[in-house]
C-alpha cells in the first residue's frame, strides 16, 4: 500500500512518519505538500504532527483551510483512511472530520515524556494489531492535547466504541496522575463513525524502534497495512 504525509508549514514530524514508513515498516510513501489539491493515488493519508502554520491562531485552525484538505476530506468521505497525529489530531476536528477539540492542557505546561495508553477497541483499521487492553507506551509532546467535547458527543463516542486510546498507568488503570493533560475520560484517540478516520496526541511514528525506547507505535502502522491488505483480497 501506499501512504501520503502532508506536509504545512511548520509541520516537524513529516520527516519521523515518512522515516518510520519507508524505513521501518518498508511501504511505499512520499511527501505532498499542502498547497496540492491532489493526493497521487494513496491508500492512506497521514497529517503529521507539528506546529502548523505556527499554531499562532489556534492548533490547526488555518491548516484546515490549506487546499489540500479538500482533497483528504473527499479522500475521507470516499472511505480513505486518514490518521492524524498530534497536530493532525488537531487538524481533523478543525476540519470537523472528526468530534470535539483539543485545548491547552490542563495545567497550561508543554508536556513532553512517554505515556501509556490502554487500547479500547481492536476492531479498527488503526488498532486491529493491538490486543483488547494491550498498555502501549508511545511519547507525546504537545502544549494543547486536552480532548474535550460536549456531553452527547461523549456519550455517542462511548456507545460507538470510537475512543481507540485512553491514557493509564503501567498496568492499564485509567487514574488522574496517568492523565497528562487532563483530557475528558482519559481520551488520548478517537475515530469517526466510520472508522476510516483516526486522531490521536501521542506519537507512534516515534515508538518504532527499540533505539527510541519503545517499538508500540509501530503497531499502529501495521494495523493500516494488515487492514489495506485484507480489503485488497
Amino acid at each position: 500500500m501506499k501512504f501520503g504525509v502532508v506536509v504545512f508549514p511548520g509541520s516537524n514530524c513529516d520527516a519521523d512518519a515518512y522515516y518510520a514508513i519507508r524505513d521501518v515498516l518498508q511501504q511505499p510513501v512520499e511527501y505532498i505538500w499542502h498547497q496540492e489539491d491532489d493526493l497521487h493515488g494513496v491508500d492512506c493519508v497521514v497529517l503529521p504532527g507539528g506546529f502548523s502554520y505556527g499554531d499562532y491562531l489556534r492548533c490547526g485552525a488555518i491548516a484546515r483551510f490549506s487546499p489540500v484538505m479538500q482533497a483528504v476530506e473527499e479522500f475521507a468521505r470516499q472511505g480513505g483512511l486518514v490518521i492524524g497525529i498530534c497536530n493532525g489530531f488537531q487538524i481533523l476536528c478543525e476540519a470537523h472530520l472528526l468530534p470535539g477539540a483539543l485545548v491547552r492542557n490542563e495545567g497550561l505546561r508543554f508536556v513532553c515524556k512517554h505515556v501509556y495508553l490502554r487500547v479500547e477497541n481492536t476492531n479498527t483499521p488503526f488498532t486491529n494489531r493491538c490486543r483488547q487492553g494491550e498498555v502501549l507506551r508511545i511519547p507525546i509532546a504537545h502544549g494543547e492535547g486536552r480532548y474535550v467535547c460536549d456531553r452527547e458527543t461523549l456519550q455517542e463516542l462511548q456507545a460507538n466504541n470510537q475512543i481507540l486510546f485512553r491514557y493509564c498507568d503501567s498496568n492499564g488503570a485509567l487514574t488522574k496522575e496517568s492523565n497528562p493533560n487532563g483530557s475528558l475520560a482519559n481520551i488520548a484517540g478517537i475515530a469517526n463513525e466510520r472508522f476510516n478516520v483516526m486522531g490521536m496526541m501521542p506519537h507512534p511514528e516515534r515508538a518504532c524502534e527499540a533505539i527510541l525506547g519503545s517499538e508500540d507505535g509501530l503497531k499502529i502502522f501495521q494495523s493500516i497495512v494488515h487492514s489495506a491488505l485484507a480489503v485488497a483480497r
